[in-house]
């Protein structure tokens, strides 16, 4: 996977940078889920997305929307889902009293199974990686050691129960 380059004014070349690089890959991902017709479109972003709201129409008129409860673990997640369905012009809401983790939506399931939640799950996965990995990049530049999941090692050996209770008669 090739970085994009970009020129500055004084048309030296510089690599884009990570974050520019996760964007693109975004893009990249939705390009995929909306069933772009040629790999060639650069009005891709558009035309896909009216493309699954037409589809999210036709939908509606074959299988009724019904509503879909969604629990999603932490608020980069829960940021992510949300605007993957605005960005479809699909209302997500909560009830009173639903934990800020809930997300509720109109779908039909078949949209749910086969466009969005799959394409949340690869969205989700990208962003999960490069929040690790920048995570990682800062603790190890703030703290000058080493970051990352503590060593694993084998279960300790078990030791016999003593009674160091003596009898009290």
């Amino acid at each position: 996977m090739g970085a994009r380059v970009r020129t500055n004014r004084r048309n030296a070349v510089a690599p884009a940078s990570a974050e520019e690089q996760l964007v693109q890959k975004l893009q990249r991902i939705e390009a995929l889920f909306s069933r772009a017709g040629s790999v060639g479109e650069k009005v891709a972003a558009a035309r896909a997305r009216e493309r699954i709201q037409e589809r999210l129409k036709q939908l509606a008129a074959e299988e009724p929307p019904i509503e879909f409860r969604f629990t999603l673990s932490d608020q980069w997640s829960r940021h992510l889902f949300v605007a993957l369905l605005r960005r479809y012009e699909i209302l997500p809401y909560r009830y009173r009293g639903q934990r800020r983790t809930t997300v509720m939506a109109r779908l039909s399931r078949s949209f749910v199974n086969d466009t969005l939640w799959p394409e949340f799950q690869e969205l989700q996965q990208t962003l999960s990686a490069y929040f690790d990995a920048l995570t990682d990049r800062v603790i190890e530049q703030a703290l000058e050691v080493k970051a990352g999941e503590a060593e694993e090692r084998p279960p300790a050996p078990r030791l016999n129960p003593v009674d160091h209770q003596t009898s009290l008669l």
